[in-house]
């Protein structure tokens, strides 16, 4: 090697050990911001209002909704990306109407939103400049449905939250390979900040490009546990762009710096039914449990496994009495269309909440620890009983606040209350119960 080659390749060397100090030198500041994170008073102020709004809707929807069988078909089936990417130029949803889906959303109680703007598969649902691998590039359909939905959220006054994949079976930079997705026939090789830097370029899109929004939703981490995600620049991306965003990730552990909400999967917080959360430990963060109609996230053909509108419900009910809040999905189909079944569940759900939405929303859980009986809620001197077991004679926990009243949430009937050392003992008189719910009405002592 003569000296010019010599020169030049420690030029070169030079050059990479000064790039790589100086990402280094980033990613330490932005772990340093993630841990000082201090949420602004509209980040405080869009918690709260997340914790007052209780019910939101899930939308799983994708180019896998083709073929009906919901969003892990690439993985269940071992599909390859070479068979995957037949599906894109299928997906032509002429029957998407943004309006009619955040009607219905909003017919139902619900006050927010979050869909899924890249799942696992790494399809993106909007106009991404990072990628060609998008509904605009490459479906026949040519829209930007998040971009809709996002301006039909503003009209009808429900919040839009994003969905986004940490894990993408696709990219050829998510390696070493996690857990799921190893039959795509990507290489053995790739660039890990490569792709984290292809994620941080969609994010920006999401936090740029579609006004202000609720906040992100993250899922995935799980898949590489041990990876260096680089959640503190991610997350200080997302707060210097939009800083009232809500952040939350379903990694199920406990939640970390720079995060501002904190979800269980089909599980009450503290609960691990599904098995999911097991290493999940409830922190001080506004609290989320999502939950499927049927089994499927994704729309799936043949589940017929549907819940019924009194168990969603209940569940909603729970759900406020663990303090937190309910995100119920729905799959819609490859149309655009959103199944009946579905939608005769939310339109249930929107009646009793047109009834009894003041006993839910705005309040916050307890002081009754839910139970096989109910749930109890609390707001503005008032605590809700929610009975959902019929029966002569309730006895729950005794508390020290002095009740002054009790009659039912309809009707006013009168309710018998007896608060004695061994616990609080409520009788409805059976011509005033409900067949769904019981609500009963505590007024307290100020």
């Amino acid at each position: 090697m003569n000296v010019s080659s010599r020169l030049r390749l420690i030029a070169c060397l030079l050059i990479v050990a000064v790039s790589t100090a100086a990402l280094a030198a980033e990613d330490y500041a932005a772990k340093e911001r993630q841990r000082s994170y201090t949420p602004p008073p509209e980040n405080l102020a869009a918690r709260n209002w997340f914790q007052d709004a209780k019910f939101g809707m899930f939308i799983h929807w994708g180019v896998y909704s083709i073929l009906g069988n919901g969003e892990w078909v690439m993985h269940h089936k071992k599909m390859t990306i070479d068979a995957y990417e037949k599906l894109p130029p299928q997906f032509n949803p002429v029957k998407f109407d943004a309006d009619a889906w955040v009607k219905l959303a909003k017919q139902a109680g619900m006050k927010y939103i979050t869909i899924t703007s890249k799942h696992h598969d790494g399809f993106a649902m909007f106009d991404s400049k990072v990628s060609g691998y998008d509904i605009v590039d490459a479906t026949p359909y040519k829209k930007d449905v998040l971009k809709m939905l996002a301006e039909a959220c503003r009209r009808h006054g429900i919040k839009l939250f994003f969905y986004h994949s940490h894990l993408d079976w696709r990219h050829p930079g998510y390696y070493p390979r996690g857990r799921t997705g190893r039959h795509s026939g990507r290489p053995d090789s790739g660039q890990w900040y490569r792709y984290l830097d292809y994620m941080d370029g969609q994010i920006k899109e999401l936090c740029t490009n579609y006004g202000q929004i609720g906040g992100i939703w993250f899922d995935g981490w799980w898949d590489r546990k041990d990876a260096d995600w680089r959640l503190g620049k991610t997350y200080t991306l997302i707060h210097e762009l939009q800083p009232q965003a809500l952040i939350g990730n379903n990694h199920h552990v406990p939640p970390f710096p720079g995060e501002d909400y904190q979800m269980f999967e089909k599980d009450l917080p503290g609960k691990n039914t599904a098995g999911f959360n097991k290493e999940a430990k409830i922190g001080e963060l506004p609290l989320e449990t999502c939950d499927t109609i049927n089994r499927a996230w994704g729309y799936n053909k043949n589940d017929r496994n549907y819940k019924s509108t009194t168990d969603l419900i209940h569940y909603l009910v729970r759900a406020a009495g663990y303090n937190a809040n309910f995100l119920l999905n729905v799959g819609p189909k490859p149309d655009g269309t959103i199944q009946p079944e579905f939608v005769e569940r939310l339109e249930g759900i929107g009646k009793w909440m047109a009834k009894n939405g003041q006993t839910i929303y705005g309040t916050r859980g307890g002081p009754f620890p839910p139970g096989p009986w109910g749930a109890s809620v609390h707001k503005e001197g008032k605590i809700y009983v929610h009975v959902l077991e019929r029966s002569p004679e309730l006895t729950l926990p005794a508390i020290r606040t002095r009740i002054t009243g009790a009659r039912t949430y309809h009707g006013n009937k009168p309710v018998t209350v007896r608060q004695e050392k061994s616990g609080t003992i409520l009788s409805v008189p059976e011509e005033a119960r409900d067949d769904v719910d019981t609500i009963v009405v505590l007024e307290i002592a100020s």
